[in-house]
């Protein structure tokens, strides 16, 4: 702040205290005296000080009026909501053996669908996820890994350190979504094209980032059905036939595994996933080792 030459500095101001005596604001206001009542002086050393009273209103004038409160927000004001942060997902509890099967249209899971290019994992978690009666979400890997625009390392040029990161990292942001999501009582129904035979892109990795909750479910229709709807893609999601082939074999890994698996090449996708709601009862009744 610039002061004309010869005024006088404010004083310190001390801690807890209001300007110093002697010191006028005047000084600091070229325009003249702040508008408002002048400040009260000092009371004199040894007088007791009356408190101040509001002015009387004009003898004769209507007394004032009776200031209301301020108004309360309105009840569809939107503010702070506290959201619980995500943990690990836990093992669904076992229910006891007279207790009926589980219903698991009406419980908050953590599904993995796993299954090659083709399979219709997408498609079914999708509408399994909008068919709910419970709030769900769906995550696909695949979606997340294309978030990186600029960069992208296509697996299909080749398995590589910079795919295999942007893998990784898809994975455990789709993770992390899962347990934010779980925490706050809504589902999850992930896909990933997991492989038996492949540790970096294995079940550790989703059990790592998710929780031992996850359960996972294999789809697996025959070859001829994976050819057919990998011919239907277009841009990146579209493989040559020898790679669906490839990965369709390495997929029948899974058989032998424990995991369930759903052959769903005569299924359409609402019935797919009506099977999918049978094989998660038996999982939450008695859940995979994996």
């Amino acid at each position: 702040m610039q002061h004309p030459v010869g005024s006088p500095l404010p004083p310190p101001h001390q801690p807890g205290h209001g300007p110093a005596l002697g010191w006028s604001p005047a000084a600091h206001h070229p325009g003249g005296p702040p508008q408002g009542p002048a400040p009260l002086p000092p009371p004199a050393p040894g007088y007791p000080v009356a408190p101040r009273q509001a002015p009387s209103p004009h003898p004769g004038s209507a007394p004032a009026p009776h200031q209301p409160a301020p108004a309360a927000p309105a009840p569809d004001t939107t503010g702070h909501v506290p959201l619980p942060p995500g943990g690990p997902v836990a093992v669904p509890s076992v229910p006891p053996a007279t207790a009926a099967a589980p219903d698991p249209t009406t419980t908050t899971l953590a599904v993995l669908l796993i299954g090659p290019a083709g399979a219709g994992k997408t498609s079914v978690a999708k509408y399994w996820a909008d068919h709910r009666r419970v709030p769900t979400a769906h995550i696909s890997l695949d979606d997340v890994r294309e978030w990186v625009r600029s960069g992208f390392a296509d697996p299909q040029t080749g398995w590589n350190e910079h795919s295999e990161a942007q893998y990784r990292l898809a994975r455990r942001t789709c993770g992390f979504s899962a347990r934010n999501f779980l925490a706050n009582g809504i589902s999850c129904i992930l896909d990933d094209a997991v492989f038996p035979d492949r540790p970096v892109v294995g079940l550790g990795g989703w059990k790592r980032h998710v929780g031992p909750g996850l359960l996972p479910v294999v789809l697996l229709p025959g070859l001829d059905i994976v050819l057919e709807r990998n011919a239907e893609r277009s841009g990146n999601r579209r493989l040559t036939d020898e790679e669906v082939a490839r990965i369709h074999g390495r997929m029948a890994g899974w058989y032998g595994s424990g995991l369930p698996i759903i052959d769903n090449s005569q299924l359409d996708i609402p019935e797919t996933a009506h099977l999918l709601d049978e094989v998660l009862s038996r999982s939450i009744a008695s859940p995979p080792n994996w």
